[in-house]
């Protein structure tokens, strides 16, 4: 009775470790995906460059937020890249959308323009909370 149920426990958890791996990297490769093609947009789409003057920035921070978004997506996606390093990477990103919310916001563009990187900013926070539960996993084991 007690290696059946030992094997049970062991086959549940073993479920739910597959089930967050999945969850993270769903995630992680939505906000890196997402990072890449914005960060290829920015640097090659003359509406993007426009987009910015529009929001009052210079053209150099296009191009310098163009490579800290290939740079932190890659750091989210290679495995083997220490979480504290993630954990930066995260950092810059949440604060890049809660800044791109404002900006919008803040000069009159239509709701979705500011809503649109909150929601990001979810998906991003999922990764995060994720990305420590798998390694949670990876330690006990």
């Amino acid at each position: 009775m007690y290696i059946s149920l030992q094997c049970q426990t062991n086959f549940h958890q073993q479920n739910k470790n597959e089930k967050n791996k999945i969850i993270y990297w769903v995630a992680t490769g939505i906000i890196a995906l997402l990072m890449v093609f914005s960060a290829y947009n920015y640097l090659t789409n003359p509406q993007m460059a426009e987009g910015f003057k529009h929001l009052g920035f210079s053209d150099y921070f296009r191009v310098e937020l163009a490579v800290a978004k290939i740079f932190g997506a890659l750091v989210l996606i290679i495995p083997a890249i220490p979480v504290r390093i993630k954990e930066w990477a995260y950092a810059g990103f949440g604060i890049t959308f809660i800044s791109a919310s404002i900006a919008h916001a803040s000069i009159g563009d239509a709701a979705a323009m500011a809503i649109t990187p909150i929601v990001f900013l979810i998906i991003l926070i999922i990764s995060n909370i994720y990305l420590h539960k798998v390694n949670k996993v990876l330690t006990l084991v």
